[in-house]
């Protein structure tokens, strides 16, 4: 009786441990095989998520954002093409109207010739420096080769600046009471007049000396 009596802790003096765990040791958290704690979804879980919840917006906007500014940066270049379209349609249209405008000033000029001055405008018109010898000139002072543009652009130079010297020398001649054909002393005196204007450069090389 006394035996069954017994505790199992007290047997033989020795104390008996149990092979059940207590329900205390079983926490909130289960143990893997390896008796790792395993992780349980707990607040950490929810801010993991919750903060790549966050990123996904501010991506989207920012995504949102740069569309935005590239719809923009579009729309501006568009307004800007169209607007330089205009002007250049408007440029075009002015100079159509310019040159219209000229077209209808020299055919009532050239109407209103006697016909000695329409001779004079014809022969005018036709005359013209030889290409050739305007090339070989400008090559000479250059000492380069130049285009076909450029020599018909000295030519038409030459015949306007010739133009100018006989008008001025027909004006001498006028003011000297003689008459045409014009002579030597009349184009030197109407180079010495545009030259007083400043309409004609000193061809004379001055040495510019330094004190």
């Amino acid at each position: 009786m006394d035996s069954a009596c017994e505790s199992p802790m007290d047997k033989g003096g020795e104390k008996v441990e149990s092979n059940e765990t207590p329900a205390a040791t079983l926490g909130a958290g289960t143990t893997n095989t390896d008796g790792i704690p395993e992780e349980t979804e707990g607040d950490g879980v929810v801010d993991l998520k919750e903060t790549s919840v966050e990123e996904g917006e501010l991506k989207s906007q920012d995504v949102s954002a740069i569309i935005a500014a590239e719809r923009e940066d579009s729309s501006l270049l568009n307004s800007a093409a169209k607007k330089l379209k205009i002007d250049t349609k408007e440029k075009k249209e002015k100079k159509q109207k310019v040159d219209e405008d000229e077209i209808q000033k020299m055919q009532i000029l050239v109407s209103s010739f006697s016909e000695e001055q329409l001779n004079r405008y014809e022969m005018y018109r036709r005359s013209a420096f030889p290409k050739a010898a305007i090339k070989r000139l400008i090559q000479s002072i250059t000492g380069t080769s130049v285009s076909q543009n450029v020599v018909i652009a000295m030519s038409g130079i030459s015949k306007v600046f010739v133009g100018e010297v006989v008008e001025e020398a027909l004006d001498v001649c006028e003011k000297w009471g003689e008459m045409p054909p014009l002579q030597p002393k009349h184009m030197r005196e109407a180079v010495r007049r545009l030259k007083s204007k400043g309409q004609i450069p000193n061809s004379k090389h001055k040495k510019i000396i330094f004190f």
